[in-house]
């Protein structure tokens, strides 16, 4: 069975903000969950924008201590809107996701246009602790099929790929145009973690939801994906009683 981690957003973004990530490590335990994923823009930041190092190791110690392995999710993209690779912000999120003793750091892409850098982003990114992975996003930059195949292809030239993961956004694909389970089927060698999440709503409403037990859509992406990697929950909870939705979800994916 799959690791299953849970996203800290899924217990509300604003719960998260107001009462802290560490209030939600007892509760993502005490359902199965292997994992927590932090989520960087849910984390208090000082006045010059960084996060505190002693909320960091305060975090991570107690998710060591509660049986949890840490993901750490970052807005960061790798590569700017015009797809210069972006090494101060890499940098950063690196630094803040070993002082969390993050297993995993998750980037977003941004503007890689199959461009040269590949062996730059490699340099960068050897020698961290964490796995290093980027995630397909909800807009065209930085979530299309072509980017992602672009970006992994010029890696192997660069004899470079493994240096780079993917974290494998089922629901994302549906914002940004794609079909989920055809970039489920070109991706699958380069995915190492995957967030499930159904979408509801159309257009600039969507939104996400879990997915119904009987969606054939999503378990055939789940299908085409690799069956031992972790498995993160990013839907909402319902809020009448989050404990117990949580130990449901997390039940069902780890046999799904």
């Amino acid at each position: 069975m799959a690791d299953i981690v849970i996203v800290a957003s899924a217990f509300g973004a604003a719960q998260v903000r107001a009462q802290g990530h560490h209030a939600y490590v007892p509760l993502a335990a005490s359902v199965g969950a292997a994992g927590f994923e932090v989520r960087r823009e849910l984390l208090p930041a000082g006045l010059d924008g960084t996060v505190s190092a002693d909320l960091l190791t305060a975090l991570g110690r107690l998710m060591a201590a509660r049986g949890l392995w840490a993901v750490y999710s970052t807005p960061a993209a790798l590569y700017t809107d015009v797809g210069a690779l972006d090494t101060v912000a890499v940098r950063g999120a690196l630094v803040e996701a070993q002082t969390l003793g993050a297993r995993i750091v998750k980037f977003q892409l941004g503007g890689f246009a199959g461009d040269a850098s590949a062996e730059l982003l490699a340099r960068l990114l050897r020698g961290w602790r964490a796995r290093v992975l980027v995630e397909n996003g909800q807009q065209a930059v930085g979530g299309s099929l072509a980017q992602f195949r672009s970006l992994f292809d010029a890696l192997e030239r660069a004899d470079a790929a493994d240096m780079l993961g993917m974290t494998f956004d089922v629901g994302n694909w549906e914002w940004s145009g794609e079909a989920p389970l055809a970039c489920a089927r070109a991706l699958a060698p380069y995915v190492e973690y995957i967030h499930c999440k159904s979408v509801g709503g159309e257009g600039a409403r969507r939104f996400a939801v879990a997915p119904a037990g009987n969606d054939t859509r999503f378990l055939a992406v789940l299908a085409a994906l690799p069956g031992d990697v972790p498995r993160g929950i990013e839907f909402p909870f319902d809020a009448v009683d989050p404990v117990a939705d949580a130990h449901q979800h997390v039940m069902w994916l780890k046999a799904a």
